[in-house]
């Protein structure tokens, strides 16, 4: 099988490379028929740090002032994939000044040199879709001053980009990077003079995806927040590009748009980043509210669940829990056995949170990331509720999917007379321990209570027996459990009450306060914080309660109770994840 799928890669990548070549022997596109609205939001600081000659891409540092990213050997597969996206575009163009419209001029005409040829690891459709979007968003940025040679060139090399994704669109994988691919040649047809024949199978295309890739929820098999913003952001790109051009946009297109909206609005932290699950980040600050106000989508959160997340919002705190059976074979490259997982927001300040993606720092911490300890929820004897295994399909050789992941995952969202009940289940540790997981969460209406149990519990005569032999196993000395609660880097954390409780002091003047029942061990213990744009993991803190299960029946209850409210003095605005360089 291996080696059928290597020469599946191979071939893959032979085709592109061909298409590519053969793509640039046509001379089309003179200039613009009409240009899209420029939509792509960058970050100041990241524009000034390029500017500087700090190249920070998938967590690697490379300084290299005066030379060009392309001269740069890059440090791994990630790193160059986001050069090639041209992703940094946007940050160039948020600085706006003379001194970074040369230096982007300079980088992309230097791409056109090296690699416009069809030459290069950016020949790729989503890599090209997303490539071509920036340069039609940034043409006015880019164009300036150039002379006429350097702008036929960048005309040129973008139609035969366009050309490319004509081609090989189909080669994309469902999901995100076919979307990525469909949206530029959307672009690229609307924009481009002698493009006009590419829009209407992208539009067809792109439908039917928007029918086969968003369910009624809302969601999309990966069940990762981010990446759903990503396609609601190119979703909403590619109507808003058809509206201008005076085209229909395609009734399924506007009917995922109105179901991914409200999904959004369940999977938003009350600070305006996203739930941090399934390989997804928070979002880059401000997207995630300036996606849904280009929508024009008002729909309001659903009731239940969206995307397989419940939420319980109360206040100014929000708390967010996993509440779906993981996704599934190739969906599930980058998922993470976070079954019942929860993160709390208080305000603008993240208070328990899951360690998130470890992508960007290799392999170990990428495993590290997805197992169960790296979320806030229960790990029973140093088990993860899914496991890592070998794709099936001819995917990367990095590709591990989940496995032996819960299957049975009852949820029930009910109100109380004085706040909102989450209660769920599921079935990971059946089949090893005999243990399901029930766990309750009741969050009070002003938001300033998270009360919850966590049960493990053996249901039926054949999960009894499973147990009993797990207990023989270790005569009978307890199955060790953990119950995790990982705390956001910003949050001071101590132990209190002489060890009965902690002490949670947030920047923003809040005090919170964790206790629990008395019947595990309570620690304070080291954890890290995972995210993009970081060089390194950020050493943070956790509280957990460990315990044995000694019965068919355990059960630990805590809560986290708000002490002391934001000072009034206080404008809670800086947060200091906001400095990417860090």
């Amino acid at each position: 099988m291996s080696r059928s799928e290597s020469f599946s890669a191979r071939r893959k990548r032979w085709m592109h490379r061909f298409h590519a070549r053969l793509s640039t022997l046509s001379r089309p596109a003179t200039g613009f028929v009409s240009q899209p609205e420029p939509r792509t939001i960058g970050s100041f600081a990241r524009g000034r740090q390029l500017l500087a000659g700090n190249y920070l891409f998938a967590g690697h540092l490379v300084v290299a002032e005066g030379r060009t990213p392309w001269q740069v050997e890059a440090p791994d597969d990630l790193f160059e994939e986001e050069l090639q996206g041209f992703g940094w575009l946007d940050d160039l163009a948020a600085v706006g000044d003379a001194g970074t419209r040369a230096l982007a001029q300079d980088w992309l005409w230097a791409w056109i040199d090296r690699y416009g040829r069809g030459k290069g690891p950016g020949w790729t459709p989503d890599l090209t879709g997303r490539r071509v979007i920036r340069w039609i968003h940034h043409a006015l940025f880019v164009l300036r001053g150039r002379d006429k040679a350097q702008s036929e060139a960048f005309y040129r090399s973008l139609a035969q980009q366009a050309i490319f994704l004509g081609r090989r669109w189909r080669a994309a994988s469902p999901g995100l990077p076919r979307i990525e691919a469909l949206t530029g040649m959307i672009y690229a047809g609307l924009s481009l003079q002698g493009m006009e024949r590419l829009v209407e199978p992208a539009m067809r295309a792109l439908a039917r995806d928007c029918r086969v890739q968003v369910d009624e929820q809302g969601g999309i098999p990966t069940r990762n927040p981010e990446e759903l913003l990503e396609v609601f952001t190119l979703l909403t790109w590619a109507a808003a590009a058809l509206g201008e051009a005076g085209r229909s946009v395609p009734a399924d297109l506007l009917a995922a748009i109105d179901r991914i909206a409200p999904s959004l609005r369940t999977l938003r932290h009350s600070d305006g980043g996203l739930a941090r699950f399934h390989g997804g980040g928070r979002g880059l600050e401000g997207r995630l509210d300036g996606a849904l106000a280009a929508s024009g989508v008002k729909n309001r959160m659903p009731e239940g669940l969206s995307m397989g997340f419940a939420r319980l919002g109360a206040g100014r705190t929000s708390v967010i829990v996993d509440a779906a059976p993981p996704p599934a074979g190739v969906a599930s490259v980058n998922a993470h056995a976070s079954t019942l997982a929860f993160e709390l927001t208080s305000g603008r300040r993240p208070v328990v949170v899951n360690c998130g993606s470890g992508a960007a720092f290799g392999l170990e911490w990428r495993r590290a990331g997805r197992a169960t300890p790296s979320h806030s929820t229960v790990t029973l004897a140093g088990y993860s509720s899914a496991r890592l295994g070998k794709a099936k399909a001819a995917l990367s050789g990095r590709a591990e999917w989940l496995m032996d992941a819960p299957k049975d995952v009852p949820v029930e969202i009910s109100q109380m007379p004085d706040g909102l009940r989450f209660q769920g289940g599921h079935d990971g540790y059946v089949r090893t321990h005999g243990l399901t997981h029930a766990r309750t969460l009741e969050l009070t209406f002003d938001g300033s209570g998270l009360a919850g149990e966590d049960l493990l519990i053996a249901l039926n005569g054949a999960a009894q027996k499973t147990f009993d032999r797990q207990m023989d196993a270790i005569r009978l000395q307890g199955i060790p459990f953990a119950i995790r609660f990982h705390l956001h880097p910003e949050v001071e954390a101590e132990l209190d009450m002489g060890g009965t409780a902690v002490s949670l002091a947030l920047k923003s003047g809040e005090l919170w306060v964790f206790r629990h029942d008395s019947r595990a061990i309570m620690t304070l213990e080291p954890s890290v914080y995972l995210e993009k744009g970081r060089l390194a993991p950020r050493a943070t803190k956790q509280i957990v309660l460990s315990g044995r299960v000694m019965d068919y029946a355990t059960r630990t209850r805590w809560s986290l109770t708000k002490a002391q409210d934001t000072p009034i003095s206080i404008r809670d605005l800086n947060r200091d994840e906001m400095d990417v360089t860090l």
